[in-house]
């Protein structure tokens, strides 16, 4: 849909942060209805999980969590550079990307890395 070919996707997803962040930039968020948020929430939602797993072997797993409906939610897991495994929602992720417009995706997976401890300030990130 952004024009990235999935060959090239899949050998780099950071292929598609300029696409994406074209795509993001120019959405008329002041227009967007609950639909509209909600839809990209959730695209951006898996492409910050899809992200991490690609680049940094991170899978999916679940949490328990009691505030939770179902008691349980499903999060990013991933060994940080420290060794010690931690937990992120991408869901989460994005939801914090919307309290500080204007959308920015690189901000976006480097808030993730660092939750992840996979990056580190002195990374550049």
């Amino acid at each position: 849909m952004l024009g990235v070919p999935p060959e090239v996707y899949t050998r780099d997803p950071m292929s598609l942060i300029p696409a994406l962040q074209d795509y993001v930039s120019r959405a008329p968020l002041a227009e967007f209805e609950q639909s509209d948020w909600i839809t990209l929430h959730a695209d951006l939602m898996s492409y910050v999980a899809d992200y991490l797993i690609h680049k940094h072997g991170a899978r999916w797993s679940v949490a328990d969590d009691p505030t939770a409906p179902r008691g349980y939610r499903f999060v990013i897991e991933a060994t940080g550079r420290d060794g010690q495994t931690h937990q992120i929602d991408p869901a989460d992720v994005v939801r914090k990307e919307f309290s500080s417009l204007p959308i920015e995706i690189t901000r976006m997976l480097a808030s993730a890395e660092l939750t992840l401890h996979l990056a580190s300030p002195a990374d550049g990130v």
